[in-house]
């Protein structure tokens, strides 16, 4: 079997997905998309027509961000007209899925040059879910129509999800404070050294003028007693009243001994951001012949289901999956990148795996960088092998939950 390589990775810096308040948000998802793609191009002196493939993330495919937005952003992107184009949708996981399939396609000889990456505008998104709501239409997690299937599996909301998984698991909201503002150190130490400068590329508007050129969203002034100030997010949700039922009691009817109240909030939450990333992915043939050097590839990857009612859970049992895949240990792996989507799925991956938390998340994660959805995994995959280059490691491995009870994770090694 072929193996994959990573010859670059690159972002744009996370903006704040709030509708006219983020300096992103009045740009179209194409055109970060486009963005990014650009970047691979003119770094690599990348022949477009020799690109096989454009295989792209987007959660929200709907209105601008529908339309098989990897497609349109390779050619808004002035690529050659012989590479296609695709997008696909795994909640959160989709921009790890992405690098998952264009990995698959090279290790299995049908494909030498693959572009994975993802885009999401949750400053477009949240416009998009309160027209819906508006309209009296049920968002995901609040029932899926089918009664045997809710009765089984009822989908609950993520930050309830995650208040019930903290005191399942015995975690205060002390421990979630404390890994939220240390998220917020390692982020502002990592900008402040540029340990994102490799990967990071400047967002021009239409006239050229610059539209982002460094992190939007995180809070370095961030404190502990600040974080302790901060009203729960999720009470008021998980006892909304759905139509003769709950949130809250969605997930008792799995877990009828369950009480829990909220821990969780503004601040160790994952943030509401607009962004994207791509990976160029080729063979080793594939690079020798057009002079490119490799920095890393691709060892294994796995996908893993786990309840949906809890939701948030998968990533343990994945990080397990594709360690075994690859015949390693968690003492093989020098950078863990699990994104923050709330302080509950970090601090219990740390606890369950037994891992160094110095290894974690070393550069900050979510809950001061953001979450660009559909484009985060792809964002975390460069920002492990940046990591690893600046360490001399060896090797990744990146995980996260997505909705539906769900984790792909992917395991990477410096080149």
């Amino acid at each position: 079997m072929a193996e994959a390589y990573i010859i670059d990775a690159v972002r744009t810096p996370r903006g704040v997905g709030k509708p006219g308040k983020g300096a992103l948000s009045h740009l179209h998802p194409q055109h970060l998309a486009a963005t990014v793609l650009k970047a691979l191009k003119e770094r690599n002196n990348l022949d477009t027509s020799t690109v096989d493939d454009v295989i792209w993330s987007t959660s929200t495919q709907k209105g601008k961000q529908g339309g098989d937005l990897g497609r349109m952003a390779a050619l808004a992107a002035g690529y050659d007209t012989s590479a296609s184009g695709m997008t696909l949708d795994r909640f959160c996981g989709g921009g790890i899925t992405s690098v998952n399939l264009a990995t698959a396609a090279v290790m299995s000889g049908m494909e030498d040059c693959v572009i994975a990456g993802g885009t999401e505008m949750m400053s477009y998104t949240a416009q998009v879910g309160a027209e819906e709501a508006n309209a009296g239409i049920k968002p995901m997690g609040m029932g899926s129509g089918n009664l045997a299937l809710d009765a089984l599996h009822p989908q609950s909301h993520q930050g309830v999800c995650g208040d019930a998984i903290a005191a399942m698991e015995g975690i205060p909201r002390e421990a979630l404070d404390a890994l939220a503002l240390v998220s917020q150190e390692r982020a502002a130490r990592a900008i402040k050294e540029g340990r994102f400068d490799k990967s990071v590329v400047t967002v021009y508007n239409d006239d050229g003028t610059v539209a982002l050129d460094h992190e939007e969203f995180p809070r370095p002034e961030t404190t502990a007693e600040g974080l302790a100030g901060l009203k729960a997010s999720f009470d008021g949700i998980a006892d909304f009243d759905l139509g003769g039922t709950t949130f809250r009691k969605q997930i008792q009817r799995r877990y009828p001994d369950l009480e829990w109240k909220g821990v969780h909030h503004a601040g160790n939450s994952s943030g509401v951001v607009d962004g994207a990333a791509a990976v160029l992915i080729t063979s080793k043939e594939y690079a020798d012949k057009h002079g490119l050097k490799p920095r890393g590839k691709i060892v294994a990857y796995v996908n893993c289901g786990d309840d949906p009612t809890l939701m948030l859970n998968a990533p343990v049992p994945a990080a397990k999956k594709v360690l075994a895949k690859a015949g390693l240990t968690t003492e093989d792996i020098d950078v863990f990148e699990i994104n923050e989507a709330f302080a509950v799925v970090a601090e219990k991956f740390i606890r369950d795996l037994d891992l160094d938390r110095t290894k974690v998340n070393p550069n900050g994660g979510a809950m001061a960088l953001g979450h660009p959805i559909g484009a985060t995994g792809s964002m975390l995959i460069g920002t492990a092998l940046d990591e690893l280059e600046r360490i001399n490691g060896k090797y990744g491995l990146i995980t996260m939950c997505a909705a539906g009870g769900m984790a792909p994770a992917i395991i990477i090694e410096r080149v």
